[in-house]
């Protein structure tokens, strides 16, 4: 019991580290989205995970040329998969608005990123059959009402400070979030792929916490490729964009800005970090929790930081207590599933 309830509180760190790396990412000023993306990914996506890897393994190159290829390939695949959905998340927030794009995606994610991988592994019948399996689906369902009503309340209050959405489209916004949420899900459809390397790192002595940590380097990898492939493109084709006149600012601002994307990258690389530790303390037979614990815990999370943040200053009380109310939804979705876990052990 005691490593579930110290799995949970890693989830609970990675997923603060998600829901605040943007916070440094948005005060970069007289930097184009698409270079501060570029840079904080240099960080996240490519240095973190290679620096990472180089220190826990004996023998970096050997250790990847001793997996199989289409291992790396499909795993890699995956992180590309999360890369489009990634890049479909900026279009599902102009046509739905933040907290209602980020709502339906997230409940999509969470749905398939934690459903998909043990009905591939043939586990199905274990939610619905058992004791473990019941409380962790209960936690799923209660887990999306929980989302559902925090969305709620943060669409609301969009609506209050800023009116409407003036490109608002219910029906290309719905789109545009479900494909986000399929896709993103390839995150978690990577790691669940990637277990064979868990198992190799810690067969060359890799401490059973970290050992997830070196298959990032082909996951966040795939995710790169596209997310700055879509970047550079943009930076290349769109002639108000300029990467030249981006790093071609004074000295203070060029510094400040790179680190405040590089924090922003950092945190972000962070978050999996934390799950990797979250996953490792969690019994294997219930691994497909982890996705669930993450995404939900994500939203919770971000919902603590937009109140720290003030976010909701001046918004009417009843919303902020529409707020409250799918927080504690969520924290008891975290419990059942907690509870679940325990039957499973």
């Amino acid at each position: 019991m005691a490593s579930i309830v110290a799995g949970i509180g890693w989830h609970v760190i990675g997923a603060g580290m998600a829901a605040s790396f943007y916070a440094p990412i948005e005060k970069v000023k007289r930097w184009s989205w698409e270079t501060t993306w570029a840079i904080a990914g240099l960080f996240s996506w490519i240095l973190l995970p290679i620096g990472v890897s180089l220190i826990l393994l004996p023998d970096f190159t050997g250790f990847y040329a001793s997996i199989d290829p289409h291992l790396l390939l499909k795993i890699a695949l995956f992180g590309a998969m999360w890369g489009v959905g990634n890049v479909s998340y900026g279009l599902t927030m102009r046509h739905l608005g933040m907290s209602l794009g980020i709502g339906i995606a997230i409940g999509v994610t969470l749905i398939v990123g934690t459903l998909v991988p043990p009905v591939m592994h043939g586990q199905a019948g274990l939610l619905f059959t058992t004791h473990g399996g019941l409380y962790t689906m209960s936690g799923v369902l209660v887990a999306l009402c929980g989302v559902a009503v925090v969305s709620w309340a943060g669409h609301k209050k969009e609506l209050q400070l800023k009116g409407h959405l003036e490109e608002f489209n219910v029906g290309l916004g719905l789109l545009l979030a479900v494909m986000c949420g399929i896709f993103s899900s390839g995150m978690s459809f990577a790691i669940d792929a990637a277990q064979p390397m868990q198992d190799a790192a810690k067969a060359v002595g890799v401490n059973p916490l970290y050992a997830a940590l070196p298959s990032y380097v082909f996951i966040m990898g795939g995710g790169a490729i596209v997310n700055l492939a879509y970047c550079f493109t943009r930076l290349a084709a769109v002639k108000r964009l300029s990467l030249r006149e981006d790093l071609s600012q004074p000295g203070l601002t060029l510094r400040t800005n790179a680190l405040l994307a590089a924090t922003g990258g950092i945190m972000w690389y962070l978050q999996f970090f934390f799950y990797a530790w979250g996953a490792a303390s969690i019994p294997v037979s219930m691994s497909y929790v982890n996705w669930m614990l993450h995404m939900s815990i994500y939203v919770l999370c971000g919902s603590i930081v937009g109140l720290a943040l003030g976010e909701w200053a001046g918004i009417r009380s009843g919303l902020i207590r529409l707020l409250w109310v799918g927080i504690i939804i969520i924290i008891i979705a975290a419990n059942l599933v907690g509870v679940g876990m325990a039957y499973g052990q």
